[in-house]
Order: C-alpha cells, then structure tokens, then sequence
C-alpha cells in the first residue's frame, strides 16, 4: 500500500486528500434482488453500473476519506475548481478567482446558474459556511490548508473574499480543488456538521443524488434535473449504480458477463494487459499526481555525503523497472519532484534522469573515500538497510532489482520487507537507511514542498535542511500566481536533483476498464479521478 504524503494532514500540514483504500465486501445474492446481467437493471440503456472493493464509510463529503466515499459524495458536492488533462486547476463552480495587490485577501466568483436537488441556489454563502465549519470544527484534509485562513465573507450570491493572515499562493488552488460545497441549508441544522452523517434525504448539485443505499454492497444515484457543467445541461445517464465485488478478479469477470460497466479502482498491470485483447472492454491510462521514490537518510553517514547519494542515484537501472515490474505502465520523471505530469512547471526545466552507470557509482564512491573492497567486490562500510511495505507488490518487486543492480557499483542493500504499520512507524521515526515507497497525490508544490523539504518538513525523511531551498520556498509561497512561483520552484527541484534529497523513479499510470458500449468518458490524471470523475459520468452514454 502507498505511503500517501495525505497522512500528514493529521498533523495539521497543507497536503493533498488523504485516501484509504477499504476491503470490499461481497455483493448481494442475485436471486434476493440483485440483478443478474445486461447492468444492474438488466440492460437499461440508461443506467450505468461501477464496480469498486469497498463500499462507502461515510457520506459526509467533509470527513469521507475512502475513495468509494469521494466518488460517490463527488457526484453531488461539487468543487470550486477541477483539473485538466495537464494536471492544471481549472474552472468548476468557480469562473474566476485571484488575490489582492498585498495577496491578504483571496477571491472567487462562482457560477450564477448552480442550484441543490430541493431548488435551492447554490451561492457564496454555501462557500462561507463550508469553509467556516471546516476551520472551526477541523474537518478532514481540508483543514490542513487553513493554515493562512482568517475569515471569509459572501460579498454577493457569487463572489466570497476569504481574509488570510499571510500571503500563501497555494490557498485557492488548493481549497478550490479539495472543498467539496455542502448546502448551508441542510447542514446547518446539525449540532456538529461534523457528526452529521447525511445518510438519508440527500440534497446534490452534481450530475446525481443519491437515492437508495444497500450498505456495503449497492450506491443507487439518479440523475438531477439541472447540472450546467455539461453542455446537455443534464447528466445524460438516468441513474448510475456502485456495486462492491470482494476483489478486482471478481470485477473483471463481471465486467466480462456484462454485470458491470465499468471498474473504478486501478487495475493491476497483469489485468490490465489480459484486457487489452478483449473487443469488449475499452481501457483508460491516466498519470499519477504522485511518484515512486527512494529518499536517503542523510542524518546517517556516509549519507550525508552528496557522492554516496549520486553512487546510489545511478547504481539503479529505472527504465528496466518501469518496463519489468510495471510492463511499461509508467513513465520517467526526469528524476524530477517537478514531474512532467505538470506541464506549468516544465517550461526551461530541463531535468535528466539520473543515468545507470555502475561504473559511474564506483568512482563517486572513491572519490568520497571508499576505496576497500571485500571478495564479493562490495566496498567496506557501505551496507545500507532499505524499509518498504512488503504489501505493496510494485515496491517489494522492484526493491529487489535496486538490490541486485546495486552489488554492481559495489553497494550491499539489505531489504526489510515490513507489515504496513512498522513501516509507517519506523519512517516517521526516521528509523531507516534508505526508504522506498510512493506518494499518491503532490499536486500544489507551493504548499506541498515545504513538507518535503523544510527541516520540519512532516514527510521530510531525508532530512534536508538547505539554506537555499529554505529561501526559495518562501519565496514560492508569497507568490500569487503560477508564473511567479515557476522560477523558484523550478531551482528547488534543480537542488533536489543535483544533491539527492528525493531520488523520483517514476510516475505510475493507471488502467481503468470500461465495456466498449459506453462512450462519452473524460479521463482525468490520478486514481482518485481518472473516468469516475462527475464531467466524466455526466456525459457518458450508451453508444
């Protein structure tokens, strides 16, 4: 499993959502009223039926944090902002947004033609109480973004101005994508909007609202009148249905015997690739928003020397990684925390992956004062332990190539394969030579680099502590658009690269399935997206 960088807004951090995969649970006997074949409702040309392994923990879009809760509460709480193909936020409800000349007052104008299921206007002052509920109560991952956050006002239905107590570049694009809008109107009248379950009577202004629940096995959404995010004006489907399968192998075969229309959840490389034949089955391959990494313990020597990090940088064949243990589903990162999946940030970039050459290693390795071989041709002194989760079957696949190609610069890795919570625990005490593992979603480097690489960085697990990268990360976050931050962020991640604090291996892409009789989808990058996303599911129809 990811270690996801989300964690760390339980501390209070600015990250990015924190997503928990769930076990699924079986899905109800046909013959006790689940449909047989043909979709849920047995070949409805309307209705469309979504496998996933787990079902909804909670349908509070400001606490839910397992990805059925978010695919599902995203069909009917809509965000201020979404992405593009090229990972840029871009309008939702939101048409424009922006910051004063001082940056101490951020702004957003929203859509006049929004409005909830019951016919009530969606406006500024559903903004303003979600916001206020998510400081006040310190409501899920949003709250981690708050942190420049003093007071909001709804200075007419479709402008807020939200007051900050410092300048911070990330605050719009980063609550503008995150915040789910919840209806004052509804979620006021609970004590706590917190301990509000929202588990009956639900009110949307998505594409769909719920209507009918089978915990843990079946999500029935019907579509609402009025969803002007499309260009039909409406969802285009009746109805849409998740249905939970207790695995990806039972929901590939019930995609193939026409019980499903499509599989949320990523599938594995191996499935995906069975798939690929099949006329019957039209796959979708979307980045990440994360990466694949290893970060080198710089509070232990040797690894506080630059030349042993750059020894073990090229010690690594990561193309045969990407083609061996991934079969190709996943690109070159360029060795860059400022991954091409952004391309705002690539313009001038110009960042190389980090080249195999063992026999490059060898010399960075003598020139740092290691020069005693033993038999097997491994240096004296240079045995580093490397913590992974063994439950994660890419990393423990691909931990034993950095292993082995690693004895040829004359580095001895010894890999410790741990249950998921030591692994955790020993990384957050920073208990480890090398860690390997892979953050799920970085999608605001402004904000997100600071936990990287500040000296009290939550996730700073190399222990990087750079003058100058202290520096340019200040600078980034006073800067209030994408084209002030570019030059700042572009030379912390020239730093990074050239001393190694974050070896990036690769961007993951995902594979998702869908039967070849729908089309319409529209891919979005992560796996939190991809074609489960609303403008995706609005616009889907029978071909």
């Amino acid at each position: 499993m990811r270690h996801i960088i989300q964690r760390s807004w339980a501390m209070g951090a600015a990250a990015t959502a924190l997503i928990i995969a769930l076990s699924g649970c079986v899905p109800s006997n046909p013959d006790a009223g689940e449909p047989t074949g043909g979709g849920d409702g047995g070949g409805n040309a309307d209705q469309f039926v979504i496998g996933t392994t787990a079902g909804v923990v909670n349908f509070n879009p400001l606490v839910g944090n397992s990805r059925t809760d978010t695919w599902v509460t995203n069909l009917m709480y809509p965000s201020m902002m979404t992405l593009n193909d090229e990972a840029e936020k871009v309008p939702a409800v939101a048409t424009e947004w922006g910051y004063s000349e001082d940056g101490l007052t951020a702004w957003v104008e929203l859509r006049d033609d929004m409005e909830w299921s019951d016919g009530e206007a969606l406006n500024a002052d559903d903004v303003v109480f979600t916001i206020n509920a998510i400081n006040d109560e310190q409501l899920g991952t949003v709250a981690g973004m708050l942190g420049a956050y003093e007071s909001a006002e709804a200075v007419s239905d479709t402008r807020v101005e939200f007051k900050l107590t410092r300048r911070d570049g990330a605050f719009l694009n980063s609550i503008g994508f995150w915040m789910p809008i919840v209806p004052e109107h509804v979620f006021s009248k609970a004590d706590s909007v917190g301990e509000f379950a929202n588990d009956s009577n639900w009110v949307s202004a998505g594409p769909f609202v719920l209507t009918e629940v089978e915990d843990g096995q079946r999500y029935v959404l019907e579509a609402t009148e009025n969803y002007p995010m499309v260009e039909s004006g409406s969802a285009k489907l009746e109805e849409v249905v998740f249905r939970v399968y207790p695995d990806v192998n039972t929901e590939v075969l019930a995609l193939k015997a026409g019980e499903l229309d499509m599989i949320a959840n990523a599938l594995p490389p191996a499935v995906s690739k069975n798939l690929s034949s099949n006329e019957d089955v039209e796959l979708f391959s979307v980045p990440s928003l994360g990466w694949a990494h290893m970060q080198y313990n710089m509070r232990r020597p040797p690894l506080d020397n630059v030349d042993v990090r750059r020894a073990l940088a090229h010690a690594v064949d990561y193309e045969a990684i990407r083609k061996v243990v991934l079969g190709g589903n996943a690109i070159s990162a360029n060795s860059s925390v400022l991954t091409p999946v952004y391309e705002q940030w690539q313009d001038g970039l110009n960042l190389e992956e980090y080249a195999y050459d063992p026999e490059l290693s060898r010399q960075l390795l003598e020139d740092a004062g290691f020069t005693d071989e033993n038999d097997d041709g491994l240096y004296d002194g240079l045995t580093f332990e490397m913590v992974f989760d063994q439950g994660d079957p890419m990393i423990s696949t691909w931990a034993e190539l950095v292993r082995d190609q690693s004895r040829e610069a004359g580095i001895n890795i010894k890999l410790a394969g741990l249950d998921r919570n030591t692994y955790l625990a020993r990384t957050d005490q920073r208990d480890f030579d090398i860690y390997a593992g892979s953050w799920a979603i970085i999608d605001e480097p402004q904000s997100n680099f600071a936990l990287l690489f500040s000296p009290d960085g939550f996730i700073n697990y190399a222990g990087v502590d750079d003058p100058k990268i202290n520096r340019l990360m200040e600078e980034a976050a006073r800067a209030l658009t994408p084209e002030k931050a570019q030059e700042p962020l572009q030379e912390i991640a020239r730093i990074v690269h050239d001393k190694v604090y974050d070896n990036v291996m690769y961007v993951e892409k995902f594979n998702f399935a869908a039967s070849s009789e729908w089309t319409g989808f529209v891919p979005k990058p992560s796996d939190l997206l991809s074609i489960v996303n609303p403008h995706s599911l609005a616009q889907v129809t029978r071909r």
